[in-house]
């Protein structure tokens, strides 16, 4: 069976391996497709094509964008953009600068809460220049201090919606997140809804128009993949499957090692076919 992973992280964003890095482990797990979907930033993927080319691996572009809805982080894929778009590269930077705010906030909850750590510290664990600092970044520094052992750890003690350093500034809607993607020509959808625990939002944006639900996620349990796999069917979406790999931190994989949540090639053909009739219809 031919398999595809549609969900990764780079040293562009969160991720500690680098796109050919990414693309090198992709290959090696016997992936016929790897997607690079990097946090608000398309800055990975043309190495992880290059690379592609190279193994023998076909890339599929995209990235995760980064939104609230009622104070919760939503994230929206999207997949074959025209991600050279002017337009789409300067509202991405506008995404970053909030995310930026958004790690400020949260040092400074962290300094509240009596741990020193400072941003400069945060912004030397960035591999790429033009890399963007997420809270993995900031986790790593805290086991680096003995704060926590483990990134899962950091997230549940400090930086995750429950923890005691949460920050979360007012963002763009994951609706207006799937107008960036399909107004960039590319196919929006709905990651690892599971992990939202809010099936009336899953609904409420596949009726705004989401193109497709990440069905297989590390996260999700199989009832949760079974539910997921029958609403894409039901609502004519597309069905992915990623492993939201990170890379490893303290020698511990975060969310999944690549090719621990798969799906068949057919996902990457209707990846691409949605994305062709989108930029037909621009076209008209």
């Amino acid at each position: 069976m031919e398999l595809v992973d549609l969900h990764s992280h780079t040293t562009a964003s969160d991720g500690t391996y680098t796109p050919s890095e990414s693309v090198q482990r992709a290959k090696s797990k016997g992936l016929r497709a790897f997607a690079i979907t990097d946090h608000d930033t398309v800055a990975g993927i043309q190495e992880a094509v290059e690379m592609g080319k190279k193994c023998g691996i076909e890339i599929v572009p995209g990235i995760e964008i980064s939104t609230v809805d009622a104070g919760q982080d939503i994230h929206v894929l999207g997949y074959y953009m025209d991600y050279m778009q002017p337009q789409f590269l300067q509202q991405l930077e506008s995404l970053r600068n909030v995310r930026n705010v958004r790690n400020e906030m949260l040092i400074h909850n962290l300094q509240q809460l009596k741990i020193p750590i400072t941003m400069e510290e945060v912004v030397k664990r960035k591999k790429m220049k033009e890399g963007n600092i997420g809270r993995p970044h900031i986790a790593e520094v805290l086991m680096e201090k003995g704060v926590v052992q483990s990134v899962q750890e950091a997230f549940e003690l400090y930086l995750g919606k429950n923890g005691k350093a949460y920050a979360n500034p007012p963002r763009i809607t994951p609706e207006e997140a799937i107008d960036l993607i399909k107004e960039a020509q590319g196919v929006a959808v709905l990651a690892h809804p599971g992990l939202y625990a809010n099936r009336e939002l899953v609904i409420r944006l596949i009726h705004y128009g989401l193109d497709g639900i990440e069905v297989f996620h590390p996260d999700h349990s199989a009832e949760e993949a079974a539910y997921f796999a029958e609403l894409a069917t039901e609502n004519g979406l597309i069905g992915t499957a990623g492993s939201d790999f990170h890379g490893e931190r303290n020698g511990v994989i975060f969310h999944g090692d690549i090719g621990d949540a798969t799906t068949h090639y057919d996902a990457v053909d209707k990846l691409r076919k949605a994305s062709i009739e989108a930029r037909t219809k621009k076209l008209r």
